[in-house]
């Protein structure tokens, strides 16, 4: 990450006492970064494409529109070049190494003591990853087909996925997209090709893959 005076970071998470524990973090370790914040995935999407290059996202696996790493690995596809910091209750090995394994430059478990998550977001600034100690990763990061089909989607052909996943009709996406029918349909038929799949149900059932188990501290923020 290339040293500059002022940082744009961007922090999504939809529980205000963490995003200000986030912020209040942030501004400790960094003083003079320009914080900017989103509560679910399409105000994520529509911050990331009126600001350009903010220098790090703090992405919370399960808010609105994601739930797992399904808004990861899109965003990942879509702003390879942004480093991304997954932030999340769910602290399972399988998770972390998960996070690592499709590219994130970090993971903070939500229990982290405000302290080191401090020092994990300067170490982070300064270029290096963090990732909790004691997990094992495996040398050679394996390639995943699904996420990388993902990634491929356009923030407007995820966004209707996502849709798809709430059960949502075309014409009622089309509505809360404010495009036609028409629209959502081509949408449609480029998210099958894209994902490999025949209908509604696979493509639902292939988002859901990324998806995460609940847990218990999502109740507790």
């Amino acid at each position: 990450m290339v040293m500059e005076d002022t940082y744009k970071i961007i922090i999504a998470d939809d529980h205000p006492l963490f995003r200000s524990a986030l912020q209040q973090a942030v501004q400790t370790a960094v003083p003079d970064a320009q914080l900017l914040e989103a509560e679910n995935v399409n105000d994520l999407l529509k911050l990331l494409d009126l600001e350009r290059e903010p220098d790090l996202l703090l992405l919370d696996l399960k808010m609105p529109g994601a739930n797992g790493f399904s808004a990861f690995t899109h965003l990942h596809g879509q702003y390879p070049e942004l480093p991304i910091v997954v932030i999340s209750a769910s602290e399972e090995v399988s998770v972390v190494q998960k996070a690592k394994q499709l590219g994130a430059t970090g993971f903070i478990p939500k229990s982290t003591p405000l302290q080191q998550l401090v020092a994990a977001i300067q170490h982070i600034i300064e270029g290096d990853d963090w990732f909790p100690e004691g997990i094992s990763f495996s040398a050679q990061a394996e390639e995943d087909p699904l996420a990388e089909r993902l990634a491929s989607l356009t923030p407007q052909q995820y966004k209707v996925l996502v849709m798809l996943n709430e059960g949502l009709l075309n014409k009622q996406i089309a509505y809360e997209l404010n495009v036609s029918e028409a629209t959502i349909k081509a949408h449609v038929t480029a998210i099958f090709r894209k994902l490999n799949v025949k209908n509604r149900t696979q493509a639902v059932i292939a988002l859901q893959q990324l998806e995460l188990e609940p847990s218990p501290e999502d109740n507790e923020i």
